[in-house]
């Protein structure tokens, strides 16, 4: 079995997987538990994509990326896809907070509640919210529907902001989306969410990698890390393996679980395609970033329970844009209480992590010395928003820090340091590659209703299955 750095790669794979995001790694565990030989590689020095943690102060720190949020159907997926384990770690985040300007409310994000909050706070008549949850119950990708989600608000709630700002500004956060996107992306997301509110791993991020680590290693999956594939190779029309560290390895199949344009246009390349499908692919967006600041209390200091996902801006409305303004006016807190989410770790300290959706490109034209004095600001900005919950925040820091766009990008190799995939045209491209280019597969956060860790974790499983179909016919 391989799995250590100074492991050779001295056999020929049924599938090779490039990056071990939660799509590509649920892939390999399920391919790998049905008897494939699985390659993973990955390029940075450990296993999850963005579902990651890094540690400070000689482990005195950890803290999570990311927000990680998903609905209940997290906890069918990994016990079907991965262990019963891990599916009984995750819990329910039930103190979900909204502080804006046009009201502050807290909520389960149960679709009971939310109903409940629609008509009590808001007065929306109980018919009309029983509508639009209908509606949004009812909504199937297959539909060729070109209602945009600013038409399925007005549709439903004509001239109310407020109430466009409960319902989306939390997708927003999660996902990127937009008023001008696909109605059909949100009403997915959001019906998911709303069954059974919003869920996460206790224990950390850490803990739950390295289990799926096992899981992937007990189904004889092997793990190469800091490996970055140079390319894929084609020949006859089909992928044959790749070029890794200047050596040949051979596969059936290929799953890239990077991103789409990096897979078709760089590890690929435009010669291997038709021209239709290269525009196609230079047309997919990006989707938008996201800088992070990461707060680390001191030993023995606590606060008290002020919710465990706050929404908070100082904007006067709901404005998508002004969510990714360079100067920031919203912005998330996820709360880590060491008894709830790390409660295996008796001297885990209380760790904070402000997120704010963002542009690349308004960091990437920065100088050195602008970029350090922007990032000094945004950690400034995000204590003041702090001292709203918390007004002795600053005397109980140990450690704090900021990461942006470009953080991302030199750690997930993520283009422009996307934290949300492409994008809803990015699924079409990434669903009908192995249809263009035979042996040629692709997973991971595209289209939004696949980004996130659910969408990512079954977009894996629908490719993995994919991929079966096609070995059988290569075995004939």
């Amino acid at each position: 079995m391989l799995y250590k750095i100074r492991d050779e790669i001295t056999q020929d794979y049924d599938v090779i997987i490039i990056g071990s995001g939660l799509a590509g790694m649920t892939a390999a565990n399920v391919l790998g538990r049905h008897g494939h030989k699985v390659l993973l590689l990955e390029a940075h020095n450990k296993l999850g994509g963005f579902a990651t943690w890094f540690f400070r102060d000689d482990r005195k720190h950890v803290f999570d990326i990311s927000l990680h949020g998903f609905p209940v159907g997290m906890i069918k997926t990994c016990r079907k896809y991965w262990n019963k384990e891990i599916a009984d770690a995750i819990v329910q985040l039930k103190d979900v907070r909204f502080v804006n300007p046009q009201f502050n409310v807290q909520t389960d994000f149960t679709k009971e509640h939310y109903s409940n909050i629609l008509t009590n706070h808001f007065k929306i008549p109980s018919e009309t919210v029983s509508a639009f949850f209908e509606y949004l119950s009812s909504m199937n990708f297959y539909d060729n529907s070109q209602l945009s989600n600013r038409e399925l608000f007005e549709k439903f709630f004509p001239g109310r902001n407020d109430v466009t700002r409960i319902l989306m500004e939390p997708i927003t956060y999660a996902n990127g989306s937009t008023l001008d996107d696909p109605a059909i992306s949100y009403g997915i997301v959001f019906s998911n969410f709303m069954s059974k509110g919003v869920y996460t791993f206790k224990g950390g991020t850490d803990l739950i990698i390295n289990k799926m680590k096992e899981e992937l290693l007990k189904n004889n999956v092997d793990i190469k890390l800091q490996s970055k594939v140079e390319k894929i190779i084609i020949e006859d029309g089909k992928t044959t393996g790749i070029w890794l560290d200047g050596k040949r390895v051979k596969s059936k199949a290929i799953l890239s679980n990077a991103n789409i344009n990096t897979t078709v246009l760089k590890m690929v390349g435009e010669e291997h395609f038709p021209e239709d499908f290269i525009k196609k692919t230079k047309a997919v967006r990006l989707n938008s970033s996201s800088c992070q600041v990461y707060i680390g209390l001191k030993a023995g200091e606590s606060i008290p329970h002020i919710g465990d996902l706050i929404f908070t801006s100082s904007y006067p409305t709901y404005n998508p844009a002004r969510l990714l303004d360079f100067k920031v006016s919203s912005r998330t807190f996820s709360i880590y209480y060491p008894e709830q989410a790390r409660p295996q770790d008796l001297e885990a300290r209380v760790a904070i992590v402000s997120s704010t959706n963002c542009n690349y490109d308004d960091w990437k034209k920065l100088s050195s010395e602008e970029y350090e004095i922007e990032k000094q600001s945004m950690i400034e900005e995000t204590l003041l928003g702090l001292e709203a919950f918390l007004p002795d925040i600053r005397d109980k820091i140990d450690i704090i820090e900021a990461a942006t766009p470009l953080t991302v990008e030199r750690y997930t190799l993520h283009p422009k340091g996307s934290s949300f995939g492409t994008k809803f045209e990015g699924l079409e491209i990434s669903m009908n590659l192995h249809n263009t280019l035979p042996g040629l597969f692709h997973a991971g956060s595209v289209g939004i209703i696949m980004s996130g860790w659910l969408g990512a974790a079954n977009y894996g499983v629908i490719q993995s299955n994919a991929i079966e179909s096609y070995l059988g016919t290569q075995n004939v």
